[in-house]
C-alpha cells in the first residue's frame, strides 16, 4: 500500500519547552488515522507541523514522497492537503456559500487583471464551475437550509459543519482534523462521525483526526496513534492501542516509565562517607 504521509523524528521546541520529542508514523493512502492523548500531548502540535503552521525543531515530514518539511502553510492545500481547526476558523460576517467559496481560492486560475474581463476572459465560466462544485458539497454535508446564512449566526454544530465543507472545498487529497466533534451532542457526533467517514470511503480521501471521543475513534478509525508528553507511546489497531498498559496510565494520569525523559530524573542520593 502506499504511503500518503511520513514524519521522520519530528522534534518541537518552544524556547524551553518541549512540544514534540522524535516523532515517527507514516499514513497509508486511503486510511483513516486517529491521533489521540491527554490535553497537552501534542496532538495539535504534529497536525501543525503537518499542514505548515509550525516548522519542526528537528526531523522531516514527506507528503506523497516529496520532503514539504520548509514549505509554506501556503504551498500545502496545492499538494492537495487541507484542515481544519480544533477553534473555528471561519469568516463569521461572511455567508455559509461564501466561506466554503474561500476554500476554493487555490484553484482560480483567472487572476485580478483577467476577472476584471468578467465576460470575455473566461472568468464567469469558471466561477459558475466553481459554485457548482460547492453547491455539491452544501448537499453532502446538509447544508441547504442554511446555505446563504451570515455562518457567525450558526449553531456551533453547524459551524463545525461549515468549517469541513471549506476543507472539502479544497478537494484535499489528505485532510487534518482537528477534533471535529468537540462541543457536539450525541446526534451531532454521529452525523458528523457519518460525514467523516464518508469522506474516507466515497471521496477517496486519506484522513488524519485528532479526536477525545474513544467511542468514535474505536468505531471508525483503521489505525490509531496515542501521544503523551510530546512522545508516541503507542500505535496500531484500536483495540490493540486502547488496551496497551502506557497508554492506560496515560489516560489516568500515573507516570509511565517509558516516558521519564533521563536526564529528567531525580539524581541518586549520595552515600555517606
Amino acid at each position: 500500500m502506499a504511503t500518503s504521509l511520513e514524519v521522520r523524528g519530528v522534534s518541537l521546541r518552544f524556547g524551553g519547552v518541549r512540544a514534540l520529542t522524535d516523532v515517527s508514523f507514516a499514513i497509508n493512502e486511503g486510511e483513516l488515522f486517529s491521533i489521540i492523548g491527554p490535553n497537552g500531548a501534542g496532538k495539535t502540535s504534529i497536525v501543525n507541523c503537518i499542514s505548515g503552521r509550525y516548522k519542526p525543531t528537528e526531523g522531516q515530514l514527506f507528503y506523497q514522497g516529496r520532503d514539504i518539511t520548509g514549505l509554506t502553510p501556503n504551498a500545502r492545500p496545492k499538494l492537495g492537503i487541507g484542515r481544519t481547526f480544533q477553534n473555528l476558523a471561519l469568516f463569521h460576517h461572511m455567508s455559509v456559500l461564501d466561506n466554503i467559496m474561500v476554500g476554493r481560492h487555490h484553484l482560480l486560475k483567472n487572476n485580478f487583471l483577467t476577472g476584471s474581463l468578467y465576460w470575455l476572459t473566461g472568468a464567469r465560466k469558471e466561477e459558475l464551475e466553481h459554485r457548482r462544485k460547492v453547491e455539491e458539497i452544501i448537499d453532502f454535508l446538509d447544508l441547504q437550509s442554511v446555505r446563504k446564512a451570515t455562518a457567525g449566526t450558526l449553531s456551533y454544530g453547524l459551524r463545525k459543519r461549515v468549517e469541513l465543507a471549506r476543507a472539502m472545498a479544497l478537494e484535499p487529497r489528505l485532510i487534518l482534523l482537528d477534533e471535529p466533534m468537540a462541543g457536539m451532542n450525541f446526534e451531532e457526533k454521529e452525523d458528523m462521525a457519518r460525514y467523516i467517514v464518508d469522506l474516507n470511503e466515497e471521496f477517496g480521501m486519506t484522513v488524519v483526526m485528532i479526536e477525545h471521543d474513544m467511542g468514535v475513534v474505536m468505531d471508525i478509525s483503521h489505525r490509531v496513534m496515542v501521544l503523551d508528553f510530546g512522545r508516541k507511546i503507542a500505535e496500531g489497531d484500536p483495540a490493540a492501542v486502547l488496551a496497551d498498559p502506557h497508554v492506560k496510565r496515560a489516560y489516568l494520569g500515573e507516570e509511565d516509565e517509558v516516558l521519564v525523559d533521563p536526564d529528567d530524573r531525580p539524581a541518586a542520593p549520595e552515600c555517606a562517607a
